[in-house]
């Protein structure tokens, strides 16, 4: 299957569902796509009524991917709380989550980029 990376073998169940879930979400992406370009085109109003139905329709099923997503993967419900649901410049969101450039990483967040790591140099003193 073309949908691992790695050894099916060495993946746990978990994470073949996680694929599974991952795959799902883009393939309701891929058709929320497809149903509103035909919105958008289509010059009758009872088929472009159809497709819209059918666009969110595609909508909640992603949506219900991404909330499983969320319930079985912390990182997923870390992120989305940063994110979703909040106003302003979604920018600015990440530089008040990550302390902002070169800023100490906030609690569970990844530093920075470029700050450091706490390990201190790895080249030999010389």
């Amino acid at each position: 299957m073309d949908q691992y990376h790695e050894p099916v073998a060495e993946l746990s169940p978990q994470d073949r569902d996680f694929v599974r879930a991952l795959n799902s979400i883009k393939e309701e992406l891929e058709a929320i796509n497809w149903y509103h370009q035909r919105v958008v085109a289509a010059s009758d109003p009872q088929i472009k009524a159809i497709m819209a139905h059918n666009r969110d329709e595609e909508i909640e099923h992603a949506v219900m991917g991404l909330e499983w997503l969320r319930r079985n993967m912390p990182v997923w419900d870390e992120t989305m709380r940063t994110y979703l649901f909040t106003a302003g410049d979604i920018t600015a969101l990440e530089d008040a989550a990550t302390g902002g450039e070169g800023g100490e990483a906030a609690p569970g967040k990844a530093p920075a980029s470029g700050s450091s790591l706490g390990i201190g140099s790895l080249k030999g003193n010389r």
